[in-house]
């Protein structure tokens, strides 16, 4: 499994977290767990799947967030599994 986190900016509000989540998860169905926060301005993903930042960022910018930068380590569940799924 693959922790992604996504650095985007224009999340303003608890709405835009939701579109962001919503169109990632849309893309790609896979992903196991999926969290935004806009007061961070970032999102985590746990997936079985690594994703590049050029696929987030076409996949992003055309919904009106710009994705700043992503990261993506190997992931390894720690303390309550249930948190996860």
């Amino acid at each position: 499994m693959f922790r992604t986190t996504i650095r985007i900016d224009g999340m303003m509000c608890p709405m835009c977290e939701a579109h962001v989540n919503d169109a990632l998860r849309k893309a790609f169905p896979e992903i196991k767990k999926i969290r935004s926060s806009h007061s961070k301005g970032e999102t985590v993903i746990i997936s079985d799947n690594e994703y590049s930042e050029d696929k987030l960022r076409e996949l992003l910018d055309p919904t009106g967030y710009k994705v700043i930068s992503s990261e993506c380590k190997p992931f390894e569940g720690k303390g309550l599994p249930i948190f996860w799924k």
